[in-house]
């Protein structure tokens, strides 16, 4: 489907999802969890060697927005990427910061 074939609502909620990936610390959350990794807070926080609860505050900002989705299993709760072609997003930037 092409850009100029989406709904009103489709773009709104397109461009929401962009900005919330539209910070670094974000971006970096999509990179760990491509592949289909599934990451708790914890595991992520300390890949990113920021707070947990700045953490909690990007996953929330995330999932909030339909990028994340999360599964609870036992104490934990895991996050992983709702659509898997939003790994597409992370390789784009990646060969696009390369020039």
């Amino acid at each position: 489907m092409k850009i100029k074939e989406l709904e009103p609502e489709k773009l709104e909620q397109a461009a929401n999802m962009l900005k919330a990936i539209a910070h670094p610390m974000r971006i970096a959350i999509l990179g760990y969890l491509e592949d289909g990794k599934k990451l708790t807070v914890t595991e992520i926080h300390e890949l990113l060697k920021i707070e947990q609860s700045t953490t909690s505050h990007h996953l929330g900002i995330l999932k909030d927005k339909g990028v994340l989705s999360s599964k609870r299993e036992g104490k934990n709760t895991y996050y992983f990427l709702k659509h898997c072609s939003l790994s597409n997003i992370v390789d784009c930037i990646s060969n696009c910061t390369n020039g």
